[in-house]
């Protein structure tokens, strides 16, 4: 299951291929196909495949709106309008398909996202290596004493230095017990399906993901996003480097529309308009509550 040495002349022998297509291909993302990019300390994503370009959403607009959209003289001006607007089936005409290795509970996290089509390695069937996510040091944080999803401090000293041992530790014995229940040398052992419930959620699994790039999108917009847990935002951030090679237009449109924008409800709209008018608004006269209060001066105060 490694990345090693067979697997390394697997990719050379598959970008030594080539052949006559009259498919669209980009050829930046021709480039990038089975080169695996480096993610946390084991992890990797690379293109397996993919299919459209900037070309096929505007292709795809054109034929479902027809003669509407003569007046968009070129392009970009489509998809920004398409992106603005929040159409979705021009952008389901791309899809992409990438092998990535990721830690199980980055990989727990991720399958919450059923808009795409997955495939596991599977530990039925094979044995998992001895590979296991060990956060750097600077990401071992302490619980947010405001957030319940998020972290705070970061750990320093001797209890960053006794938290990272019970990591390794824990995740070293697991695997040893996972060996030793595994049939070896002619002994019965324990089934694979069975022994591998011991092993932890930070042991490295892989998967064949594609996905459309309208869902993509969608994936990236919540996993990239700077409050996303740092270790899926890694894998998040990427794919949004990949994406940008594949459908630049595309991904500035996203970037501009989705990722690097905010959405205001109907209440703190009404508070803009109010402001822009020079009233004093605080959050018991503005008709949200408090939680929505803090998020909305977040916004208008510091850009997050």
């Amino acid at each position: 299951m490694s990345d090693g040495t067979n697997a390394q002349d697997e990719i050379a022998e598959l970008r030594a291929r080539s052949a006559p297509t009259r498919r669209a291909t980009v050829p930046a993302m021709e480039e990038r196909l089975y080169t695996p990019h480096k993610v946390l300390d084991h992890g990797f994503v690379r293109v397996i495949d993919y299919m459209g370009d900037d070309a096929a959403i505007v292709q795809a607009a054109r034929v479902s709106y027809g003669a509407g959209t003569k007046h968009v003289s070129n392009d970009a001006g489509l998809i920004n309008y398409l992106m603005r607007h929040w159409h979705s089936t021009p952008f389901e005409m791309c899809e992409i398909k990438l092998h990535v290795k990721l830690p199980v509970f980055v990989a727990r996290q991720w399958i919450r996202h059923r808009t795409a089509n997955v495939n596991e390695y599977s530990a039925r069937y094979s044995i998992l290596d001895r590979e296991f996510y060990i956060p750097a040091p600077e990401q071992l944080a302490a619980q947010s004493t405001v957030n319940n999803q998020g972290r705070g401090a970061v750990l320093e000293g001797e209890e960053a230095a006794r938290v990272l041992e019970m990591l390794k530790g824990d995740a070293t014995r697991s695997y040893d017990h996972y060996e030793a229940m595994l049939s070896q040398e002619g002994q019965q052992g324990l089934a694979r399906e069975l022994a591998r419930m011991n092993l932890p959620a930070n042991i490295y699994t892989q998967w064949y993901w594609k996905i459309d790039l309208h869902n993509l999108f969608h994936f990236l917009r919540l996993r990239a996003d700077k409050h996303a847990q740092y270790e899926i935002r890694v894998y998040a951030e990427t794919i949004c480097e990949i994406a940008k090679d594949w459908v630049p237009l595309a991904y500035a449109a996203f970037e501009d529309y989705r990722l690097n924008s905010v959405q205001f409800s109907g209440k703190a709209v009404e508070v803009l308009r109010r402001m822009l008018a020079g009233e004093t608004v605080t959050q018991e006269t503005s008709g949200m509550s408090k939680g929505e209060w803090r998020e909305f001066e977040g916004v208008i105060h510091n850009g997050s």
